[in-house]
C-alpha cells in the first residue's frame, strides 16, 4: 500500500489532536497520532513498538525500524503539542490551511510536521540499496515532563549510532543548548490582624529577603558560567510569577514565587539545586521551616554535544550552516543517554513555536526536504 503525499500526511498530522498540559482539563492521549505514524512506517517496511508509558498511561512512545542491527540513524521527534488559545488562532489549529505561501497549524514546525518530511523522504529510496538501519522515534510528552524521552532512554536493546531530533532550527544543526528548572519558593508564615504585626510573621516580607537573595543568586551565576557558543552565554534565573496574601488588613500567612532556571552545559541540576538551597539556608536558620523549594517539573539537563563529531560535520556540510548553540531545550540529552552522536535540526523557525497560528514558510519546504534526504542517504545509503 502506497503512504498518502506529504500535503495528506501534514494535514492528517495536524487534525490529530495531542496537546500535552499539567493542567488535566486541556491533556490528551497521542495514541491517534501515533497510529497514524505506525501505519505509515509500516507500509514503508518497518517493524513497529508502541509503548504506553509508564509513568504517563495513555500516552504512548514509538519506535519504527527497518534494517537488522545496531547502528544506523535515528529520526526522532515528539508528537504532542502545547494547548492554544483560541481567541488568538485566526483559524482552526487542528485543520491545516495553506495561505500567503505558509502552512497554519497547531504541530506545524513544532513539531509534528517533521514527520511527514521523514516518511517522505524514506519512500523515496529503494529498500534494496538500505546498508544501515533507519529508526523512527516519536515520543510522548515533551511540552511538559519529556517522560517519553526519559522512558525511551532506558530502552534496553535500542543502539543507533546516530540521532537527529527534528525540533524547528530552520535546518541549522544544534549540537548544544541549556537545560531548564522550574521551582516553586513557597512560604509559610502565621497569619494575623494587621493591626498587632508582632502577633504574626508575614510571608511577603520573608518572600522580599527571599527574592533579593535570588537577585544574588543570579549575579553569581552570570559572574561565575560561561560558555562563548551561545548568544546568552551565562545561566539565566527569571523570577516568572508571585502570589501571596488574601486582604489587606491582614497578615499574609502564605506566599509562593514561581522562578526559572536555564543552566549551562557544566553546571548540573545537583549543583544549581544545592546553589537555590544555600541561598535560601540563611532566612530558614532565621525564620525555621519557612521557605521551602519544589520542583515544578522534573528538571532538563543541559545538552552538552560537541561541534567537531561526524555528524555534526555532516549536518554542517549539507545544510552548509555552521552547528550552533542555542538558549531552549529539547529531548536531547536523554536521547544522548543512548550512546549516539546526536544532534538537533529540523525544518521551520522557532520563533513559530508556542505561537498563535504556527506556521511553516512553504519556501522552506523543498530545501528542508533535500537536507534531510541527503543526510538519510549518507547514513543509511551510502
Amino acid at each position: 500500500m502506497q503512504n498518502p503525499s506529504f500535503l495528506s500526511m501534514y494535514t492528517q498530522l495536524i487534525a490529530s489532536p495531542s496537546i500535552s498540559a499539567l493542567d488535566e482539563s486541556l491533556n490528551m492521549s497521542n495514541l491517534s497520532t501515533i497510529n497514524l505514524l505506525a501505519s505509515w512506517c509500516e507500509n514503508l517496511g518497518f517493524t513497529i513498538e508502541i509503548t504506553e508509558l509508564v509513568s504517563a498511561p495513555g500516552k504512548y512512545n514509538l519506535l519504527a525500524k527497518r534494517g537488522a542491527g545496531e547502528g544506523g540513524l535515528m529520526l526522532a521527534g515528539h508528537t504532542d503539542t502545547v494547548p492554544f488559545d483560541d481567541s488568538r488562532w485566526s483559524q482552526d489549529p487542528f485543520s491545516l490551511e495553506i495561505k500567503d505561501n505558509k502552512f497554519y497549524g497547531l504541530g506545524t514546525i513544532d513539531m509534528k510536521g517533521f514527520f511527514a518530511f521523514v516518511i517522505d523522504a524514506i519512500s523515496e529510496f529503494d529498500l534494496s540499496k538500505q546498508t544501515q538501519p533507519i529508526l523512527i522515534l516519536a515520543t510522548a510528552d515533551e511540552e511538559t515532563t519529556m517522560a517519553g524521552a526519559q522512558e525511551i532512554a532506558k530502552h534496553p536493546t535500542l543502539k543507533p549510532a546516530r540521532c537527529i531530533i527534528g525540533e524547528p532550527t530552520d535546518m541549522t544543526p544544534v549540537f548544544m543548548h541549556k537545560g531548564h528548572m522550574t521551582s516553586a519558593i513557597r512560604i509559610v508564615g502565621r497569619s494575623g490582624h494587621s493591626s498587632d504585626p508582632e502577633r504574626g510573621l508575614n510571608a511577603i516580607e520573608i518572600m522580599h529577603t527571599v527574592i533579593a537573595k535570588l537577585l544574588q543568586l543570579k549575579e553569581e551565576l552570570k559572574n561565575k558560567y560561561s560558555i562563548e557558543h551561545f548568544a546568552i552565554p551565562y545561566p539565566t534565573l527569571n523570577l516568572g510569577h508571585i502570589h501571596g496574601g488574601d486582604n489587606a488588613n491582614r497578615i499574609c500567612g502564605c506566599c509562593e514565587l514561581h522562578i526559572d532556571i536555564r543552566p549551562l552545559p557544566g553546571l548540573s541540576i545537583q549543583e544549581l539545586q544545592l546553589l537555590l538551597l544555600n541561598a535560601i539556608k540563611p532566612i530558614n536558620d532565621e525564620f525555621p521551616n519557612s521557605v521551602s523549594v519544589v520542583d515544578m517539573h522534573e528538571p532538563i539537563p543541559a545538552f552538552s554535544g560537541s561541534n567537531d563529531n561526524a555528524l555534526v560535520k555532516l549536518a554542517e556540510k549539507i545544510s552548509e550552516e555552521q552547528a550552533v548553540a542555542v538558549n531552549y531545550c529539547t529531548e536531547a540529552p536523554f536521547i544522548q543517554q543512548l550512546g549516539c552522536e546526536t544532534i538537533v535540526m529540523g525544518p521551520g523557525s522557532i520563533k513559530q513555536a508556542h505561537q498563535p497560528d504556527e506556521y511553516l514558510a512553504m519556501e522552506k519546504i523543498e530545501p528542508s526536504k533535500k537536507i534531510i534526504s541527503q543526510l538519510i542517504q549518507s547514513c543509511c545509503f551510502a
